[in-house]
Protein backbone atom coordinates (compact mmCIF):
# COMPACT_ATOMS: atom_id res chain seq x y z
CA UNK A 1 0.00 0.00 0.00
CA UNK A 2 1.29 3.68 -0.83
CA UNK A 3 2.48 6.07 1.61
CA UNK A 4 0.05 8.86 2.21
CA UNK A 5 3.01 11.11 1.20
CA UNK A 6 3.88 8.57 -2.21
CA UNK A 7 -0.59 9.59 -2.70
CA UNK A 8 0.22 12.88 -2.32
CA UNK A 9 3.21 13.42 -4.58
CA UNK A 10 1.29 13.47 -7.88
CA UNK A 11 -1.04 16.06 -7.28
CA UNK A 12 1.94 18.17 -5.56
CA UNK A 13 3.28 17.72 -8.87
CA UNK A 14 0.49 18.55 -11.26
CA UNK A 15 0.50 21.78 -9.27
CA UNK A 16 4.10 22.84 -9.21
CA UNK A 17 3.72 22.01 -12.81
CA UNK A 18 1.17 24.45 -13.15
CA UNK A 19 2.64 27.56 -11.20
CA UNK A 20 5.87 26.70 -13.26
CA UNK A 21 6.78 29.37 -15.85
CA UNK A 22 6.30 26.43 -18.50
CA UNK A 23 2.64 26.93 -18.91
CA UNK A 24 3.43 30.60 -19.40
CA UNK A 25 5.70 29.79 -21.82
CA UNK A 26 3.51 27.37 -23.89
CA UNK A 27 0.46 30.20 -23.56
CA UNK A 28 3.10 33.12 -24.65
CA UNK A 29 3.77 31.15 -27.52
CA UNK A 30 0.49 30.44 -29.20
CA UNK A 31 -0.39 33.89 -28.17
CA UNK A 32 2.60 34.69 -30.75
CA UNK A 33 1.36 33.28 -33.47
CA UNK A 34 -1.67 34.86 -33.41
CA UNK A 35 0.35 37.71 -35.06
CA UNK A 36 0.57 35.86 -38.48
CA UNK A 37 -1.70 35.73 -40.81
CA UNK A 38 -4.97 35.54 -41.43
CA UNK A 39 -5.38 36.65 -37.73
CA UNK A 40 -2.28 39.45 -38.07
CA UNK A 41 -3.04 40.83 -34.47
CA UNK A 42 0.21 42.17 -34.30
CA UNK A 43 0.23 43.46 -31.10
CA UNK A 44 0.18 39.97 -29.40
CA UNK A 45 3.15 38.38 -31.05
CA UNK A 46 5.18 41.33 -29.37
CA UNK A 47 3.27 40.37 -26.51
CA UNK A 48 4.44 36.58 -26.81
CA UNK A 49 7.97 37.50 -27.02
CA UNK A 50 8.08 39.97 -24.22
CA UNK A 51 6.44 37.53 -22.22
CA UNK A 52 9.16 35.09 -22.82
CA UNK A 53 12.24 37.21 -22.32
CA UNK A 54 11.06 37.92 -18.85
CA UNK A 55 10.76 34.19 -18.23
CA UNK A 56 14.13 33.83 -19.21
CA UNK A 57 15.09 36.97 -17.34
CA UNK A 58 13.91 35.40 -14.23
CA UNK A 59 15.22 31.74 -14.98
CA UNK A 60 17.47 29.45 -12.43
CA UNK A 61 19.63 27.98 -14.36
CA UNK A 62 20.43 27.50 -18.14
CA UNK A 63 18.62 24.32 -18.56
CA UNK A 64 15.83 26.37 -17.51
CA UNK A 65 15.71 28.25 -20.43
CA UNK A 66 15.81 25.91 -22.67
CA UNK A 67 13.14 24.65 -21.09
CA UNK A 68 11.12 27.81 -21.81
CA UNK A 69 11.93 28.02 -25.10
CA UNK A 70 10.82 24.22 -26.12
CA UNK A 71 7.83 25.26 -24.75
CA UNK A 72 7.42 28.29 -26.07
CA UNK A 73 7.90 26.64 -29.65
CA UNK A 74 5.43 24.17 -29.24
CA UNK A 75 2.65 26.57 -28.50
CA UNK A 76 3.81 28.97 -31.00
CA UNK A 77 4.48 25.98 -34.00
CA UNK A 78 1.44 23.76 -33.25
CA UNK A 79 -0.53 26.97 -33.55
CA UNK A 80 1.07 28.51 -36.11
CA UNK A 81 1.00 25.33 -38.36
CA UNK A 82 -2.43 24.06 -37.60
CA UNK A 83 -3.11 23.87 -41.40
CA UNK A 84 -0.79 21.36 -42.48
CA UNK A 85 -3.25 18.90 -40.36
CA UNK A 86 -5.90 19.63 -43.28
CA UNK A 87 -3.69 18.57 -45.70
CA UNK A 88 -4.31 15.20 -44.57
CA UNK A 89 -8.50 15.01 -45.20
CA UNK A 90 -7.61 15.31 -49.00
CA UNK A 91 -5.57 11.68 -49.43
CA UNK A 92 -6.89 8.09 -48.61
CA UNK A 93 -3.29 6.28 -47.48
CA UNK A 94 -3.01 7.60 -43.88
CA UNK A 95 -6.29 8.25 -41.43
CA UNK A 96 -7.17 12.22 -40.95
CA UNK A 97 -6.88 12.30 -37.34
CA UNK A 98 -2.80 11.66 -38.44
CA UNK A 99 -2.82 15.20 -39.16
CA UNK A 100 -2.93 16.70 -35.88
CA UNK A 101 -0.47 14.30 -34.65
CA UNK A 102 1.58 15.68 -37.63
CA UNK A 103 1.67 19.38 -36.47
CA UNK A 104 2.49 18.40 -32.82
CA UNK A 105 5.86 16.11 -33.79
CA UNK A 106 6.85 19.08 -36.56
CA UNK A 107 6.05 21.91 -33.86
CA UNK A 108 8.19 19.46 -31.46
CA UNK A 109 11.08 19.59 -33.27
CA UNK A 110 10.69 23.02 -34.48
CA UNK A 111 10.51 23.79 -30.68
CA UNK A 112 14.79 23.18 -31.29
CA UNK A 113 15.25 26.51 -32.61
CA UNK A 114 13.60 29.12 -29.61
CA UNK A 115 15.05 26.55 -27.26
CA UNK A 116 18.44 27.36 -28.48
CA UNK A 117 18.03 30.78 -28.52
CA UNK A 118 17.01 31.04 -25.23
CA UNK A 119 19.75 29.23 -23.80
CA UNK A 120 22.21 30.49 -25.54
CA UNK A 121 20.85 34.04 -25.09
CA UNK A 122 21.10 33.36 -21.51
CA UNK A 123 24.49 31.87 -21.42
CA UNK A 124 25.83 35.06 -22.99
CA UNK A 125 24.78 37.21 -20.65
CA UNK A 126 25.66 34.89 -17.53
CA UNK A 127 29.14 34.22 -17.94
CA UNK A 128 30.32 36.68 -15.82
CA UNK A 129 27.78 36.92 -13.48
CA UNK A 130 27.93 35.18 -10.16
CA UNK A 131 25.80 32.66 -9.27
CA UNK A 132 23.58 33.16 -6.10
CA UNK A 133 24.63 31.33 -2.88
CA UNK A 134 22.96 27.98 -2.83
CA UNK A 135 21.35 29.47 0.76
CA UNK A 136 18.86 31.56 -1.14
CA UNK A 137 15.67 30.84 -2.81
CA UNK A 138 16.36 33.72 -5.47
CA UNK A 139 16.05 33.76 -8.83
CA UNK A 140 19.73 35.20 -10.46
CA UNK A 141 19.22 38.58 -11.62
CA UNK A 142 19.94 38.81 -15.28
CA UNK A 143 20.56 42.48 -16.88
CA UNK A 144 17.64 42.75 -19.05
CA UNK A 145 19.12 45.16 -21.53
CA UNK A 146 21.94 42.71 -22.52
CA UNK A 147 19.91 39.56 -21.96
CA UNK A 148 17.74 41.55 -24.81
CA UNK A 149 20.50 41.85 -27.27
CA UNK A 150 21.61 38.57 -26.86
CA UNK A 151 17.99 37.36 -27.47
CA UNK A 152 17.54 39.24 -30.92
CA UNK A 153 20.45 37.66 -31.95
CA UNK A 154 20.28 34.02 -31.03
CA UNK A 155 16.45 34.60 -32.42
CA UNK A 156 18.35 35.75 -36.01
CA UNK A 157 20.66 33.10 -35.69
CA UNK A 158 18.60 30.25 -34.77
CA UNK A 159 15.51 31.35 -37.75
CA UNK A 160 18.43 30.99 -40.14
CA UNK A 161 19.74 27.64 -38.72
CA UNK A 162 15.65 26.29 -39.10
CA UNK A 163 15.45 27.66 -42.65
CA UNK A 164 18.46 25.11 -43.81
CA UNK A 165 18.95 22.52 -41.64
CA UNK A 166 17.18 19.22 -42.63
CA UNK A 167 16.23 20.65 -46.02
CA UNK A 168 15.06 23.43 -43.78
CA UNK A 169 11.30 24.76 -42.58
CA UNK A 170 11.17 28.57 -42.96
CA UNK A 171 7.93 29.06 -42.79
CA UNK A 172 6.69 32.43 -40.72
CA UNK A 173 9.55 34.17 -39.79
CA UNK A 174 8.93 36.01 -36.03
CA UNK A 175 9.21 39.24 -38.19
CA UNK A 176 6.42 38.56 -40.60
CA UNK A 177 4.26 39.88 -38.15
CA UNK A 178 5.41 43.62 -38.85
CA UNK A 179 4.05 43.21 -42.17
CA UNK A 180 1.38 45.78 -43.11
CA UNK A 181 -1.82 45.27 -44.77
CA UNK A 182 -1.68 44.76 -48.54
CA UNK A 183 -1.21 48.64 -48.88
CA UNK A 184 1.37 48.98 -46.74
CA UNK A 185 5.21 47.15 -46.04
CA UNK A 186 5.35 48.24 -42.29
CA UNK A 187 8.50 47.87 -40.63
CA UNK A 188 9.14 45.55 -43.45
CA UNK A 189 10.15 48.44 -45.60
CA UNK A 190 13.22 47.32 -43.93
CA UNK A 191 13.57 44.07 -45.43
CA UNK A 192 15.78 44.85 -48.09
CA UNK A 193 18.28 46.26 -46.26
CA UNK A 194 17.87 43.36 -43.27
CA UNK A 195 15.92 40.41 -44.49
CA UNK A 196 13.52 38.44 -43.07
CA UNK A 197 15.65 37.50 -40.27
CA UNK A 198 16.86 40.28 -39.23
CA UNK A 199 13.20 41.69 -39.55
CA UNK A 200 12.71 38.71 -36.53
CA UNK A 201 15.39 40.23 -34.59
CA UNK A 202 13.95 44.08 -34.79
CA UNK A 203 11.08 42.48 -33.69
CA UNK A 204 12.40 40.72 -30.50
CA UNK A 205 14.14 44.67 -29.54
CA UNK A 206 10.89 45.74 -29.98
CA UNK A 207 9.05 42.94 -27.72
CA UNK A 208 12.30 43.88 -24.99
CA UNK A 209 10.75 47.71 -24.71
CA UNK A 210 8.12 47.75 -21.96
CA UNK A 211 10.22 45.15 -19.88
CA UNK A 212 13.24 48.08 -20.30
CA UNK A 213 11.40 50.93 -19.83
CA UNK A 214 9.68 49.53 -16.52
CA UNK A 215 13.06 48.90 -15.43
CA UNK A 216 14.23 52.34 -15.89
CA UNK A 217 10.82 53.44 -14.39
CA UNK A 218 11.45 51.38 -11.10
CA UNK A 219 12.89 53.36 -8.37
CA UNK A 220 11.78 56.91 -9.91
CA UNK A 221 8.37 58.53 -8.50
CA UNK A 222 4.85 58.72 -10.64
CA UNK A 223 5.94 61.37 -12.84
CA UNK A 224 8.86 58.91 -13.99
CA UNK A 225 7.07 56.23 -14.24
CA UNK A 226 5.04 57.61 -16.73
CA UNK A 227 7.35 59.31 -18.54
CA UNK A 228 9.54 56.31 -19.28
CA UNK A 229 6.29 54.67 -20.84
CA UNK A 230 5.96 57.54 -23.17
CA UNK A 231 8.50 56.12 -25.61
CA UNK A 232 7.42 53.13 -25.94
CA UNK A 233 3.89 53.69 -25.85
CA UNK A 234 4.55 56.25 -29.19
CA UNK A 235 6.95 53.47 -30.49
CA UNK A 236 3.98 51.18 -31.00
CA UNK A 237 1.75 54.04 -31.65
CA UNK A 238 3.65 54.43 -34.58
CA UNK A 239 4.41 50.80 -35.68
CA UNK A 240 0.14 50.30 -35.36
CA UNK A 241 0.58 53.04 -38.27
CA UNK A 242 2.71 51.51 -40.64
CA UNK A 243 0.93 48.84 -40.70
CA UNK A 244 -2.30 49.76 -41.32
CA UNK A 245 -1.86 52.87 -43.64
CA UNK A 246 -0.96 52.92 -47.05
CA UNK A 247 2.22 53.18 -47.92
CA UNK A 248 2.88 56.45 -48.93
CA UNK A 249 6.42 56.17 -50.28
CA UNK A 250 5.86 52.89 -52.33
CA UNK A 251 5.97 53.25 -56.32
CA UNK A 252 3.18 52.60 -58.64
CA UNK A 253 5.25 52.37 -62.33
CA UNK A 254 3.56 50.27 -64.46
CA UNK A 255 5.93 47.70 -66.57
CA UNK A 256 5.91 47.09 -70.49
CA UNK A 257 4.91 43.30 -70.39
CA UNK A 258 1.17 42.51 -70.24
CA UNK A 259 -0.14 39.46 -68.67
CA UNK A 260 -2.91 37.36 -67.67
CA UNK A 261 -3.10 35.72 -64.69
CA UNK A 262 -5.24 32.83 -63.96
CA UNK A 263 -7.08 31.39 -61.04
CA UNK A 264 -9.30 28.54 -61.87
CA UNK A 265 -10.94 27.57 -58.23
CA UNK A 266 -10.22 23.97 -58.97
CA UNK A 267 -11.07 22.41 -55.53
CA UNK A 268 -7.96 20.11 -54.19
CA UNK A 269 -10.36 16.94 -54.01
CA UNK A 270 -10.84 17.26 -57.80
CA UNK A 271 -7.43 18.05 -58.90
CA UNK A 272 -5.83 14.68 -59.05
CA UNK A 273 -8.66 13.29 -60.44
CA UNK A 274 -8.32 12.27 -64.10
CA UNK A 275 -12.04 12.43 -64.66
CA UNK A 276 -11.86 16.36 -64.31
CA UNK A 277 -9.24 16.67 -66.26
CA UNK A 278 -10.68 18.57 -68.76
CA UNK A 279 -13.48 20.19 -67.35
CA UNK A 280 -9.86 21.49 -65.14
CA UNK A 281 -8.64 22.73 -68.43
CA UNK A 282 -12.03 24.58 -69.86
CA UNK A 283 -11.92 26.65 -66.73
CA UNK A 284 -8.53 27.90 -67.35
CA UNK A 285 -9.06 28.00 -70.84
CA UNK A 286 -11.94 30.08 -70.90
CA UNK A 287 -10.24 32.37 -68.00
CA UNK A 288 -7.26 32.77 -70.69
CA UNK A 289 -8.73 34.04 -73.90
CA UNK A 290 -7.15 37.26 -75.02
CA UNK A 291 -9.73 40.20 -74.54
CA UNK A 292 -7.72 42.07 -77.49
CA UNK A 293 -6.02 39.99 -80.83
CA UNK A 294 -3.20 40.00 -81.28
CA UNK A 295 -2.32 42.00 -78.43
CA UNK A 296 1.35 40.90 -76.80
CA UNK A 297 1.16 39.20 -73.11
CA UNK A 298 2.34 36.79 -70.87
CA UNK A 299 -0.15 34.32 -69.35
CA UNK A 300 0.00 32.46 -65.92
CA UNK A 301 -1.54 29.17 -64.74
CA UNK A 302 -0.93 27.69 -61.31
CA UNK A 303 1.01 24.78 -59.85
CA UNK A 304 -0.91 21.45 -60.41
CA UNK A 305 -4.32 23.22 -62.88
CA UNK A 306 -2.51 21.40 -66.38
CA UNK A 307 -3.64 17.81 -66.14
CA UNK A 308 -1.77 16.77 -69.56
CA UNK A 309 1.54 15.15 -69.95
CA UNK A 310 2.87 17.62 -72.45
CA UNK A 311 6.49 16.46 -73.07
CA UNK A 312 7.34 13.85 -75.96
CA UNK A 313 9.22 10.81 -75.27
CA UNK A 314 6.89 8.65 -72.64
CA UNK A 315 5.79 5.26 -73.18
CA UNK A 316 1.93 5.68 -75.31
CA UNK A 317 0.29 4.00 -72.06
CA UNK A 318 1.46 7.48 -70.04
CA UNK A 319 -0.63 9.26 -72.73
CA UNK A 320 -3.96 7.40 -73.53
CA UNK A 321 -4.62 7.68 -69.68
CA UNK A 322 -3.79 11.46 -69.14
CA UNK A 323 -3.31 13.58 -72.02
CA UNK A 324 -5.76 15.35 -74.39
CA UNK A 325 -6.37 12.70 -77.49
CA UNK A 326 -3.24 10.75 -76.65
CA UNK A 327 -1.09 12.72 -77.91
CA UNK A 328 0.99 15.89 -76.45
CA UNK A 329 1.33 17.31 -79.50
CA UNK A 330 -2.10 17.76 -80.07
CA UNK A 331 -2.66 18.58 -76.10
CA UNK A 332 -0.11 21.20 -76.76
CA UNK A 333 -1.24 22.70 -79.90
CA UNK A 334 -4.68 23.07 -78.17
CA UNK A 335 -2.75 25.25 -75.41
CA UNK A 336 -1.48 27.41 -77.81
CA UNK A 337 -5.20 28.26 -79.54
CA UNK A 338 -6.63 29.20 -76.28
CA UNK A 339 -3.94 31.70 -75.69
CA UNK A 340 -3.49 32.85 -79.43
CA UNK A 341 -0.17 33.84 -81.48
CA UNK A 342 1.46 36.57 -79.31
CA UNK A 343 1.33 34.96 -75.92
CA UNK A 344 3.28 33.10 -73.76
CA UNK A 345 2.38 30.76 -71.31
CA UNK A 346 4.27 29.64 -67.53
CA UNK A 347 2.15 26.72 -66.25
CA UNK A 348 2.90 24.51 -63.63
CA UNK A 349 3.19 20.84 -65.15
CA UNK A 350 4.47 17.40 -64.37
CA UNK A 351 7.37 15.85 -66.21
CA UNK A 352 8.31 12.58 -65.71
CA UNK A 353 11.79 10.48 -65.29
CA UNK A 354 11.14 7.13 -67.17
CA UNK A 355 14.13 4.79 -68.20
CA UNK A 356 12.41 2.98 -71.10
CA UNK A 357 9.30 1.79 -70.03
CA UNK A 358 9.53 1.95 -66.22
CA UNK A 359 8.48 5.86 -64.54
CA UNK A 360 11.57 6.21 -62.09
CA UNK A 361 10.39 9.76 -60.45
CA UNK A 362 8.51 12.92 -61.11
CA UNK A 363 9.32 16.77 -61.74
CA UNK A 364 7.47 19.15 -60.38
CA UNK A 365 7.80 21.61 -63.21
CA UNK A 366 6.64 24.97 -64.56
CA UNK A 367 6.85 24.66 -68.84
CA UNK A 368 7.04 27.92 -70.67
CA UNK A 369 4.96 27.13 -74.42
CA UNK A 370 4.42 29.59 -77.17
CA UNK A 371 1.54 30.49 -79.48
CA UNK A 372 2.19 27.47 -81.95
CA UNK A 373 2.26 25.35 -78.71
CA UNK A 374 6.20 24.63 -78.63
CA UNK A 375 7.56 24.51 -75.54
CA UNK A 376 10.50 27.01 -74.99
CA UNK A 377 12.18 26.59 -71.64
CA UNK A 378 11.28 25.01 -68.44
CA UNK A 379 12.39 24.94 -64.50
CA UNK A 380 12.18 22.14 -62.24
CA UNK A 381 11.18 22.88 -58.36
CA UNK A 382 14.66 21.98 -56.35
CA UNK A 383 13.09 23.00 -52.76
CA UNK A 384 11.05 19.78 -52.36
CA UNK A 385 8.49 19.27 -49.30
CA UNK A 386 9.49 15.97 -46.82
CA UNK A 387 6.50 14.11 -47.01
CA UNK A 388 4.11 16.38 -49.42
CA UNK A 389 6.60 15.42 -52.96
CA UNK A 390 8.66 13.12 -50.97
CA UNK A 391 8.98 10.57 -48.62
CA UNK A 392 12.25 10.95 -46.02
CA UNK A 393 13.58 7.37 -45.45
CA UNK A 394 10.91 5.23 -47.67
CA UNK A 395 12.66 1.72 -46.58
CA UNK A 396 11.94 2.42 -43.26
CA UNK A 397 8.87 4.64 -42.91
CA UNK A 398 6.43 3.12 -46.07
CA UNK A 399 6.53 -0.13 -44.10
CA UNK A 400 4.92 1.40 -41.09
CA UNK A 401 2.13 2.96 -43.31
CA UNK A 402 3.36 6.39 -43.61
CA UNK A 403 3.31 7.59 -47.46
CA UNK A 404 3.03 11.03 -48.95
CA UNK A 405 0.72 13.24 -49.29
CA UNK A 406 0.76 13.56 -53.20
CA UNK A 407 -1.32 10.90 -54.92
CA UNK A 408 1.45 8.25 -55.88
CA UNK A 409 3.87 6.03 -54.93
CA UNK A 410 6.78 7.53 -56.56
CA UNK A 411 9.06 10.30 -55.18
CA UNK A 412 9.59 13.70 -56.70
CA UNK A 413 13.43 14.57 -57.88
CA UNK A 414 14.91 18.03 -57.52
CA UNK A 415 15.82 20.74 -59.85
CA UNK A 416 19.02 21.99 -60.22
CA UNK A 417 18.08 25.42 -58.41
CA UNK A 418 16.62 28.68 -58.33
CA UNK A 419 17.37 30.03 -62.11
CA UNK A 420 16.24 32.88 -64.72
CA UNK A 421 14.37 31.91 -67.92
CA UNK A 422 15.22 34.66 -70.75
CA UNK A 423 11.77 34.96 -72.72
CA UNK A 424 12.53 38.10 -74.91
CA UNK A 425 10.23 40.55 -75.47
CA UNK A 426 8.41 38.98 -72.66
CA UNK A 427 10.81 39.46 -69.90
CA UNK A 428 13.83 37.56 -67.63
CA UNK A 429 11.51 34.91 -65.27
CA UNK A 430 12.68 33.47 -62.29
CA UNK A 431 10.78 30.97 -61.13
CA UNK A 432 9.72 29.02 -57.57
CA UNK A 433 6.98 26.77 -57.18
CA UNK A 434 4.88 26.94 -54.60
CA UNK A 435 7.07 26.27 -51.17
CA UNK A 436 10.11 27.70 -52.60
CA UNK A 437 9.21 31.01 -51.92
CA UNK A 438 9.83 30.83 -48.20
CA UNK A 439 13.50 30.77 -48.19
CA UNK A 440 15.39 34.00 -47.40
CA UNK A 441 18.05 34.80 -49.97
CA UNK A 442 17.40 31.59 -52.30
CA UNK A 443 14.74 32.95 -55.07
CA UNK A 444 17.18 34.07 -57.28
CA UNK A 445 19.84 33.45 -59.36
CA UNK A 446 22.33 36.41 -58.73
CA UNK A 447 24.32 35.67 -61.54
CA UNK A 448 21.46 36.08 -64.12
CA UNK A 449 19.02 38.77 -61.96
CA UNK A 450 15.44 38.13 -63.24
CA UNK A 451 12.55 40.91 -64.02
CA UNK A 452 9.86 39.27 -62.19
CA UNK A 453 8.90 36.02 -59.96
CA UNK A 454 6.46 33.66 -60.89
CA UNK A 455 5.71 31.42 -58.03
CA UNK A 456 2.64 28.95 -59.01
CA UNK A 457 1.44 27.28 -56.53
CA UNK A 458 -1.12 25.12 -55.24
CA UNK A 459 -2.57 26.07 -51.66
CA UNK A 460 -5.48 23.55 -51.71
CA UNK A 461 -4.59 21.40 -49.55
CA UNK A 462 -3.72 24.25 -46.66
CA UNK A 463 -7.23 25.22 -45.21
CA UNK A 464 -7.99 28.97 -44.10
CA UNK A 465 -4.57 29.60 -42.30
CA UNK A 466 -1.72 28.32 -45.31
CA UNK A 467 -3.05 30.59 -48.08
CA UNK A 468 -2.42 34.52 -46.47
CA UNK A 469 0.26 32.98 -44.93
CA UNK A 470 2.17 32.16 -48.12
CA UNK A 471 0.66 35.48 -50.08
CA UNK A 472 2.76 37.04 -46.95
CA UNK A 473 6.09 35.24 -47.32
CA UNK A 474 5.88 35.77 -51.41
CA UNK A 475 5.42 39.57 -50.36
CA UNK A 476 8.61 39.40 -47.76
CA UNK A 477 10.74 38.02 -51.02
CA UNK A 478 9.42 40.94 -53.00
CA UNK A 479 10.82 43.53 -50.60
CA UNK A 480 13.91 41.62 -49.93
CA UNK A 481 14.52 41.09 -53.86
CA UNK A 482 13.28 44.35 -54.67
CA UNK A 483 11.50 42.14 -57.53
CA UNK A 484 7.58 42.11 -58.43
CA UNK A 485 6.04 38.44 -57.86
CA UNK A 486 3.00 37.17 -59.57
CA UNK A 487 1.35 34.28 -57.69
CA UNK A 488 -0.78 32.12 -59.43
CA UNK A 489 -2.65 29.59 -57.26
CA UNK A 490 -5.60 26.66 -58.04
CA UNK A 491 -8.03 28.15 -55.37
CA UNK A 492 -6.07 31.44 -53.84
CA UNK A 493 -5.01 33.53 -53.01
CA UNK A 494 -3.52 35.06 -56.30
CA UNK A 495 -1.90 37.84 -56.13
CA UNK A 496 0.63 41.01 -58.22
CA UNK A 497 2.99 42.12 -55.85
CA UNK A 498 5.21 44.98 -56.60
CA UNK A 499 8.81 45.16 -55.95
CA UNK A 500 7.55 46.83 -52.85
CA UNK A 501 5.68 43.99 -51.19
CA UNK A 502 2.67 45.99 -52.25
CA UNK A 503 -0.49 43.87 -53.43
CA UNK A 504 -1.55 45.33 -56.53
CA UNK A 505 -4.30 43.50 -57.46
CA UNK A 506 -5.68 39.77 -56.05
CA UNK A 507 -8.07 37.24 -56.75
CA UNK A 508 -9.60 35.71 -53.24
CA UNK A 509 -10.22 31.98 -52.26
CA UNK A 510 -12.52 30.48 -53.45
CA UNK A 511 -13.04 32.10 -56.90
CA UNK A 512 -12.42 31.53 -60.72
CA UNK A 513 -11.12 34.75 -61.82
CA UNK A 514 -8.55 36.22 -63.94
CA UNK A 515 -6.05 39.37 -63.28
CA UNK A 516 -4.55 41.47 -66.21
CA UNK A 517 -2.02 44.85 -66.48
CA UNK A 518 0.76 45.20 -66.70
CA UNK A 519 4.05 42.99 -64.66
CA UNK A 520 5.31 46.12 -62.31
CA UNK A 521 8.78 47.31 -63.01
CA UNK A 522 11.61 46.30 -60.64
CA UNK A 523 14.21 47.93 -58.39
CA UNK A 524 17.66 47.97 -58.94
CA UNK A 525 19.07 45.18 -56.98
CA UNK A 526 18.62 45.84 -53.19
CA UNK A 527 21.36 45.20 -50.00
CA UNK A 528 19.77 42.06 -49.43
CA UNK A 529 20.07 40.93 -52.94
CA UNK A 530 23.52 41.87 -53.35
CA UNK A 531 24.67 40.35 -50.01
CA UNK A 532 21.87 37.55 -48.90
CA UNK A 533 22.04 36.31 -45.20
CA UNK A 534 25.39 37.74 -44.32
CA UNK A 535 23.39 40.92 -43.42
CA UNK A 536 21.62 39.71 -40.57
CA UNK A 537 24.49 37.14 -39.26
CA UNK A 538 26.44 40.31 -39.40
CA UNK A 539 23.83 42.09 -37.68
CA UNK A 540 23.61 39.45 -35.06
CA UNK A 541 27.20 39.02 -34.52
CA UNK A 542 27.10 42.81 -33.49
CA UNK A 543 23.92 42.94 -30.87
CA UNK A 544 26.13 39.92 -29.70
CA UNK A 545 29.48 41.93 -29.07
CA UNK A 546 27.15 45.32 -27.74
CA UNK A 547 25.30 42.20 -24.97
CA UNK A 548 28.79 40.89 -24.04
CA UNK A 549 30.50 44.73 -23.78
CA UNK A 550 27.48 45.66 -21.67
CA UNK A 551 27.93 42.14 -19.57
CA UNK A 552 31.72 42.94 -19.10
CA UNK A 553 31.11 47.01 -18.06
CA UNK A 554 28.80 45.43 -15.42
CA UNK A 555 30.92 43.21 -14.07
CA UNK A 556 33.77 45.65 -13.39
CA UNK A 557 31.83 48.15 -11.61
CA UNK A 558 30.77 45.65 -9.48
Amino acid sequence: MASPRHDASLPRRLHALWRSPRIPALAAGAVAACGFQPLALWPLTLLGIAVLLELVARSRRPREAFALGWFFGLGHFALGNNWIATAFTYQANMPAWLGGIAVVLLATYLTLFPALACLTARLLVQRRIPAPPPETDTRPSLPFLPLALAFAATWIVTEWLRGWLFTGFAWNPLGIALLGSFESRGLALLSPWIGSYGLSGLLCLLAALPGIFVRLAAPRGTAGRLACALPPLAILGGLATLLSLPDPWAHRAEGTVRYTLVQPDIRQEFIDDPRQFEASFIKLAQLSLPQVPGRRRMVFWPESGLGDYIRDGYPPYVYRMFTYAGDPKLARERIGRVIGPYSRLMTGAVDLVMKGEDNLAARNSVTVLDGGGDILASYSKAHLVPFGEYLPLRGLLEPVGLSRLVPGTLDFWPGPGARTLDLGRYGRAGVQICYEIVFSGAVVDPAHRPDYIFNPSNDGWFGAWGPPQHLAQARLRALEEGLPVLRATTTGISAVIDADGIVRNFVPRHTAGRLDGFIPPAHEPTLFARLGNAIPLALAGILSLLSLSMVALRSRRR
